[in-house]
């Protein structure tokens, strides 16, 4: 049986294909061998590699950027003082017009009448007046003689007092007169641009109207009306009284303007004051300021946006905003790269974004290497190699206000 079955398995090895496949299954059960001896002894991949940035401190300028609406710096509706017939308007809608430009003509001729009246009346009792003043002198002299009576003298002189006082009262309807003269001539109080007239030649007015016949809007220097909410107010005080703020060294009062298509202003204005009082409503504070606006590219009622400087920090951490992310609680955190080479994770707390940075109010230190790049790649406690972040030089903070008016250094 034994040797039966021997020339079987001898006349199969006699077959080429059978001869080919014990050939491969042996090769193949030799690499698997192979493979499984030289496992322990693999090389250990390299450490992830990633763009670290080194923490440094910086004096950076720091400003608010705050909505707002122009207003003009003054403002004067025109009413008449005197009722009458406008007899002309004098000047063109929408145009400047100078302080005592005369801009409406009322009807003088009442007034003139009035004048004339109060004048011939003064010149009345003027001319009575001398003999009044005569006569009075002469029973004072006959009374020291007892020539009169003391009766006499007393209605001589109560008549000379009388005459005077006749005579101041018609001096001040000719005043009044005059005034009301003047008055005919509506002028401007302010220079300024004049908007539309009510009214037009041939129109009665009243003195004192409740419509005001055209409005004159002084458009140079003009008003920047801000609200900045009392947190934000509060915040910054508490930045300036802790020494993280200093508004020393620059021009504290300077404001930067950008208009509503996003572009900036050329001029600067001044910070004029913060309100005394908060709107209940809106628990903000009104902060006013004063722009320049000579070629009146700034209307009345327009929407802009005011850079207000708040400060210096001297000591101040930027990280890329791409260094920073945050946890399932929303909290941002940055990973650096400890003294051993190994990912540490870091809890921050930010203070705000200045272009493409982020201002760190703690969580970092200088000397610190936070990592901008590769953050996918690494968890905490894994090695790591460092490599310089290509975007390290933008650490220095872009001053948000122009160069002139900003000091940044690192």
């Amino acid at each position: 049986m034994n040797g039966q079955l021997m020339n079987c398995l001898n006349h199969r090895l006699q077959d080429p294909q059978v001869k080919w496949r014990l050939v491969l299954t042996t090769l193949l059960c030799g690499l698997v061998l192979t493979a499984c001896k030289r496992q322990p002894n693999a090389t250990p991949p390299p450490p992830p590699e990633v763009a670290t940035v080194t923490v440094t401190r910086q004096q950076i300028l720091l400003t608010t950027e705050l909505p707002g609406r122009t207003s003009p710096y003054r403002i004067a509706e025109i009413r008449p003082q005197v009722n009458g017939l406008i007899l002309k308007r004098l000047f063109t809608e929408g145009a400047d017009v100078k302080e005592g430009q005369e801009l409406y003509q009322i009807d003088p001729a009442p007034f003139q009448a009035a004048l004339d009246n109060a004048k011939a009346a003064l010149g009345r009792v003027e001319a009575n007046l001398p003999a009044v003043k005569s006569r009075a002198n002469r029973y004072k002299e006959a009374l020291a003689d007892k020539a009169v009576s003391q009766q006499d003298f007393d209605d001589a002189n109560a008549a000379l007092n009388q005459s005077e006082a006749d005579i101041n009262y018609y001096k001040a309807m000719v005043e009044t007169a005059r005034i009301n003269l003047n008055y005919a001539h509506v002028v401007s109080p302010i220079s300024g641009r004049i908007g539309t007239s009510t009214v037009t030649d041939g129109a009665i007015v009243t003195a004192y109207q409740p419509v005001a016949l055209a409005t004159i809007q002084q458009l140079d220097p003009i008003y920047v009306d801000v609200p900045q909410s009392t947190s934000e107010l509060l915040a910054l005080q508490r930045r300036l009284e802790d020494g993280r703020l200093t508004s020393k060294g620059t021009n504290a009062n300077k404001v930067l303007l950008i208009l509503a298509d996003g572009t900036k202003y050329p001029l600067e204005g001044t910070l004029q004051f913060r309100d005394v009082s908060v709107d209940p409503s809106t628990a903000t504070v009104i902060l006013r300021m004063v722009f320049p606006n000579p070629k009146g590219v700034l209307l009345p009622g327009m929407f802009v946006r005011a850079v207000v400087q708040e400060g210096l920090n001297a000591q101040a951490i930027m990280i890329p905003q791409q260094a920073v992310a945050r946890d399932p609680k929303g909290n941002p955190t940055a990973l650096i790269v400890d003294a051993a080479g190994k990912v540490e994770q870091r809890k921050l707390s930010l203070d705000r974004a200045i272009d493409d940075q982020w201002l760190v109010a703690s969580g970092l230190a200088p000397g610190d290497r936070v990592i901008a790049e590769g953050m996918q790649k690494v968890q905490p406690g894994v090695a790591v190699k460092e490599v310089a972040f290509d975007g390290g030089s933008k650490q220095e903070s872009k001053p948000v206000i122009p160069p002139q008016t900003a000091s940044s250094s690192k």
